[in-house]
């Protein structure tokens, strides 16, 4: 089925919309990574987020190529390849040794490894109608999770009732791509790219509910103990949720040790 089908233009506009907005998000931390590159130091952020995405693009991108009609899904994740492996590539070149050598660690094993096994036992364990179901359902496995990782940032805002780093644009720009992509599972009919984003839409939600009911707290709090206010660059905060939990960890004193947040376009 073509990208540009007459049966069904809404496939073509729902998805084209969601390449717009993610390529929005793709492209969000690279002030982060432009600041990295200028002081010569990751200021001890996590690298996972960018591995996580990176493998998650790679797997999308193998989903649409066995799946009839899922051309747009090719265009921004391989857009999505280029940038993360990009910002990894970055990190590794600034970070110190013991979180380089993890960084390197888990894209040998993950983004190597793992994808490579999964591509390997799909291509020939499965044929068909099953490779697509058996294939579908392991990205949405790992889209899920990647979802969910909003409920950190979340969990953040609730306990500071501070909003400085849930960026409303930002939640506001997600919250359209999980719009964007869960129309253009539902138009193309496969519930495989729907379901995540029916997930991502709810947090999207849900974060813009919290950035209402404490977007004026902490200005409040500071007016009343006469503390000189922190200025945030909402330019430097994450691409994605998972960015929103890096730069949580710009605020901190520098740390060595990667754990994870990310961030998935599907």
């Amino acid at each position: 089925m073509s990208v540009f089908s007459a049966d069904n233009p809404w496939v073509f506009i729902s998805g084209l919309l969601g390449n717009i907005s993610s390529f929005v998000v793709f492209l969000a931390p690279l002030p982060t990574f432009i600041r990295i590159c200028k002081k010569k130091s990751t200021q001890g952020f996590q690298s996972i987020p960018y591995l996580v995405s990176l493998f998650s693009a790679m797997l999308w991108i193998y989903y649409a190529f066995i799946k009839s009609g899922a051309f747009l899904l090719i265009t921004i994740n391989s857009f999505g390849c280029v940038v993360e492996t990009i910002y990894i590539a970055i990190y590794i070149a600034y970070a110190p040794k013991q979180s380089r050598m993890f960084t390197l660690r888990i894209l040998v094993l993950l983004d190597c490894g793992v994808f490579f096994s999964i591509l390997l036992l799909v291509q020939f364990l499965t044929k068909g109608s099953n490779r697509v179901e058996c294939l579908g359902w392991i990205c949405v496995l790992f889209a899920t999770s990647v979802f969910a990782a909003p409920l950190s940032i979340m969990r953040q805002v609730i306990i500071t009732k501070s909003v400085e780093f849930m960026p409303f644009h930002l939640s506001l720009m997600l919250t359209f791509s999980a719009v964007a992509w869960l129309l253009y599972g539902i138009f193309l009919k496969d519930m495989h790219i729907a379901i995540p984003n029916v997930l991502g839409l709810v947090f999207g939600m849900l974060q813009m509910v919290l950035y209402a009911m404490y977007r004026n707290y902490k200005t409040a709090v500071i007016e009343e103990d006469k503390v000189p206010q922190h200025t945030i660059d909402v330019k430097k905060l994450g691409a994605v949720v998972n960015s929103e939990t890096e730069e949580i960890s710009l605020s901190e004193p520098q740390i060595h040790d990667d754990h994870h947040h990310h961030e998935t376009i599907a």
